[in-house]
């Protein structure tokens, strides 16, 4: 359900409210200065006494004992802190907060579920922004507000909580980002990539480097100048893209891959670090980092990777989580959620995080606070930064499109392998704009199967309401995977034992393994088959029928 909007009054409040006495600012590139000094904006608290009741989502982040664990620590507690100490900067004003701890990860997908029934204040990655924006679940800052917000956060952060120069959300971190973790005792030198793929051979260990999602993906391409940017309404919804990876720089970039995907010590999980002397990942694997490597433990930024002579620094994209405010029909309420988001995401806030769970700040100045400064994994996501390029709005069925390109680096052979894969890009991207009505509710099959690896969708026919079979017989292996999917998208999808996915909802499915599937009798010619009633509750059925 879209709730309407109501914005206008609320701001009419705000304004009513705010005073400020500066222009607005203009970050630099850097996101550390500004050229006109802004003024926090002063809040009216006589207006806003009385008891207000909330609902929040922040994250289900949790410190335990090791001994015990027990928890002894969390982000809801330290927020509902956070809460009574705001309370007491604004007297008058009495929250009674009802704090759930839920992934940012989950969180928009719960909130376009039910947004009447969503919290008034939830935490949720940046990459979620549009599809919030779209539903209108979200309630713009004042314009003193965005102001201050722009003045006082990274320019990164400003722009990944903008949808067409609008901001709509609250900069809450700027740590999510990746770089190398490795065991110095093993990596010689961790600025090139040939001498760590050497190293890791040498030594019978691992190079854990994700190159089959691409988020890491995308670190290769954007080492050689390519780009992929996308087109976006003032409503959310995407209408086109700019994208450069099928180029003379892409094929540059899908070469450096393939000396990586096709080395012995090459791993694309990175979730362990199992056997590994070097992994690439981010702040959320510090624990696990330290603990595999013990007095090995060492940080870096990524390496550079070599093609025919010339040295190529990794990109990376560089991300963030952010804060946001559910609109109120309560006018007061609505000032009072906007004014309490903005006091969680500034300096101290920010520091009391980074100080009990390590998150890395997006408020300038507490990116100067020297503990943060000091941290090592901190120091090596800003070096990083310097080839990092902050994560737009990506319509989403990019990360299954590109994802593949690390799976295509890894199986060529030649280089027209490599430019075959990147014409195939190309084209899935071209798709997402101009299918017709009919292609968009058409059901496919893609997956490791009938000769295709994840690039290819599979064409089947409708035999009747809510029943599809591919159209011909296609040859699957012992070792096929797959998925249903409608419109060639990965938001409606049929997985693992008839599981489904409806309107990009979480959780995911499961890709089917061929091998378990009812009529399977071994690698052979068969069609697949699905029956589903159209209830998301409901599991469909699937079949492999192999060829007489």
């Amino acid at each position: 359900m879209r709730m309407t909007k109501i914005l206008s009054l609320v701001l009419a409040l705000i304004m009513a409210l705010a005073c400020f006495t500066a222009c607005p600012s203009n970050n630099d590139d850097e996101g550390t200065t500004t050229t006109t000094p802004v003024e926090k904006p002063e809040i009216d608290v006589s207006a806003l006494a009385g008891t207000y009741d909330i609902t929040m989502w922040v994250s289900e982040k949790e410190i335990k004992d090791e001994t015990t664990g027990a928890v002894t620590d969390s982000v809801v507690k330290l927020t509902q802190a956070q809460i009574e100490k705001f309370m007491k900067e604004y007297p008058g004003i009495v929250i009674n907060a009802e704090i759930e701890g839920v992934t940012e990860a989950d969180a928009a997908s719960k909130v376009l579920t039910d947004i009447v029934s969503a919290p008034d204040i939830y935490c949720f990655a940046q990459d979620q922004l549009a599809r919030l924006v779209q539903a209108s679940a979200l309630a713009a800052p004042s314009e003193a507000i965005t102001n201050w917000l722009k003045a006082t956060n990274t320019s990164g952060t400003v722009n990944a909580s903008s949808v067409a120069g609008k901001m709509y959300a609250y900069p809450l971190t700027d740590d999510n980002g990746y770089f190398l973790y490795y065991d110095k005792s093993v990596i010689t030198n961790p600025d090139d990539m040939t001498a760590i793929i050497a190293d890791c051979n040498k030594a019978g260990k691992l190079l854990r480097y994700p190159l089959e999602n691409a988020w890491y993906t995308a670190s290769y391409f954007f080492a050689t100048g390519c780009q992929s940017n996308w087109q976006i309404n003032e409503n959310g919804k995407f209408t086109g893209s700019d994208d450069t990876f099928n180029s003379a720089n892409g094929l540059i970039a899908m070469k450096g891959m393939q000396e990586l995907a096709q080395a012995k010590c090459y791993e694309s999980n990175n979730d362990v670090f199992t056997d590994a002397a070097a992994v690439v990942s981010g702040t959320w694997s510090l624990a696990d980092a330290k603990a595999h490597f013990g007095d090995n433990f060492a940080v870096a930024d990524l390496p550079s990777f070599t093609v025919d002579g010339k040295s190529y620094h990794l990109g990376s994209y560089s991300g963030c989580k952010l804060m946001g405010v559910k609109p109120q029909t309560d006018s007061k309420k609505a000032v009072v959620l906007s004014l309490l988001a903005m006091y969680l995401t500034e300096e101290e806030c920010q520091v009391e995080r980074f100080e009990k769970f390590g998150w890395g700040p997006s408020n300038l100045a507490a990116q100067n606070n020297e503990k943060v400064k000091e941290d090592p994994t901190l120091a090596a996501l800003a070096e990083q930064n310097k080839y990092a390029v902050p994560q737009p709005q990506i319509h989403g069925s990019w990360w299954d499109i590109a994802k593949v390109l690390g799976a295509d680096a890894k199986a060529a052979k030649s280089d027209a392998d490599l430019q075959t894969a990147l014409d195939a890009y190309t084209a899935a991207i071209a798709a997402l704009f101009t299918k017709t009505d009919e292609e968009l509710n058409a059901w496919s099959v893609i997956g490791k199967i009938g000769g295709t690896n994840w690039n290819t969708d599979i064409k089947m026919e409708k035999l009747e309401e809510g029943v599809w079979q591919t159209v011909e017989y296609i040859q699957v292996e012992e070792d096929a995977q797959f998925v249903f999917r409608k419109g060639g998208s990965w938001n409606d999808k049929i997985g693992l034992d008839g599981s489904i996915r409806v309107n990009g909802e979480e959780p995911d499915v499961s890709n089917i393994v061929a091998s378990g599937v009812e009529g399977w009798k071994g690698a052979g010619m068969y069609k697949a088959y699905y029956s589903w009633d159209g209830n998301k509750d409901h599991n469909a059925t699937i079949k492999l029928i192999p060829q007489a």
